[in-house]
């Protein structure tokens, strides 16, 4: 079979790992509560911030959201090193920017999870995911953004949402914990 992944926030737990460094840069101690209950993938309205504030400060911390110490979420590299080993084909479809794919990958592989560099696809918009997804003929897809998962509706492939404050709407199968997630 073939399994497709996003990375941000469906294998690895970004967006609190972002949380805590707004906090932290920010001089503020905005509860994990507050976090969990955003309705947005952006997180800056927890800290009084508007899109265009947001945005500047999102930016201006890429390298250190990408690059540190983010964790991957509870048994996700343990669930894809079993599909491995069990003879699956993995790819990774990401839509972090461009420019920061070369260390992507080399950052996801560092974590443990099991990565060729041909079945990593990264640095194209949302919207674009859905060729990719096409062309690769995959059997399985997950993702965490209802933008990207709205346009899936209508393909073969099984899609999966990984659980998130902001995708509580959308209605189809849910990875809430992939220690207990079970794909047979």
């Amino acid at each position: 079979m073939r399994f497709g992944f996003d990375i941000d926030d469906t294998l690895i737990n970004l967006r609190e790992h972002a949380f805590h460094i707004y906090n932290k840069k920010l001089n503020k101690d905005v509860g994990l509560e507050v976090f969990h209950q955003l309705k947005t993938v952006e997180i800056h309205e927890a800290f009084g911030m508007d899109k265009v504030e947001g945005g500047k400060m999102w930016t201006s911390l890429l390298e250190e959201i990408y690059f540190t110490n983010c964790p991957a979420f509870d048994g996700a590299i343990e669930f894809l090193n079993g599909l491995q080993a069990e003879g699956h084909e993995i790819f990774y479809i990401t839509s972090r920017p461009l420019e920061y794919c070369p260390r992507t990958k080399e950052w996801v592989k560092n974590l443990g999870f099991p990565v060729k560099d041909e079945h990593f696809f990264c640095g194209m918009q949302d919207q674009e995911k859905i060729n990719i997804i096409k062309d690769l003929k995959l059997d399985y897809y997950f993702d965490d953004k209802p933008a990207v998962l709205e346009t899936l509706r209508d393909i073969p492939t099984k899609v999966y949402v990984k659980n998130q404050s902001y995708n509580k709407e959308i209605n189809i199968p849910r990875v809430n914990n992939w220690n207990e997630f079970n794909i047979y």
